[in-house]
């Protein structure tokens, strides 16, 4: 399991969620690391303060990566970062920031950006997807698409015709379960009151 194969389950949704960033978001096109940062260490962090719904430790089943979500100040609309704590994969290191999130107009609906390929240790290439938030603040999950318009060619009637050669038909793809993370880490919503982020 690694961190290729999390980028390689996120493509699955490259033609309707999935789209590169813009400039406008001010996304680091890079990540950086914060040198220390561990699980241990993420726990502290976040015993520390006032833990909104997002913070937390979170993990991915499908393929065994253990993350932290803590908030993050920045000039831009960007709220919190994502963070790799343990991972299989040895070329990524703990305390890797592989992403970041943006709240929307929706309490439950987020941006989140996550990047898509590693230039050796370094992670690059931000893409941009929508995530929500269940109502008790334990899974963040991306939906893949179940439609996907196809563009059919009909080489046989390609010439002369070239218009009526061409036809576009929606088609019904098999459902797929979301793929995301869930809370592992305050297990217990009551134990933490979540408090709205105030911006001065």
């Amino acid at each position: 399991m690694t961190f290729k194969n999390l980028c390689g389950a996120l493509a699955l949704t490259a033609l309707t969620a999935l789209a590169p960033i813009t400039a406008a978001a001010a996304v680091p096109q890079q990540s950086t690391i914060i040198n220390g940062l561990d699980l241990d260490s993420m726990k502290l962090r976040l015993q520390e303060t006032d833990i909104q719904p997002l913070e937390g430790i979170w993990y991915y089943p499908n393929e065994q990566i253990t993350l932290g979500i803590e908030r993050f100040q920045s000039t831009q609309n960007i709220a919190y970062r994502i963070i790799l704590l343990d991972s299989d994969d040895i070329n990524t290191l703990p305390g890797t920031i592989i992403g970041y999130i943006a709240p929307t107009a929706l309490n439950n609906k987020f941006q989140l950006w996550l990047y898509s390929e590693r230039d050796h240790i370094t992670l690059i290439n931000p893409l941009q997807c929508v995530a929500t938030l269940n109502n008790n603040a334990t899974s963040l999950t991306f939906e893949p698409p179940h439609w996907r318009l196809k563009i059919r060619v009909n080489i046989a009637r390609f010439l002369p015709t070239l218009f009526n050669g061409i036809s576009i038909t929606p088609s019904i793809e098999r459902e797929q379960l979301p793929i995301g993370f869930r809370k592992i880490y305050p297990q217990n919503p009551n134990q933490y009151p979540y408090n709205t982020i105030r911006y001065l």
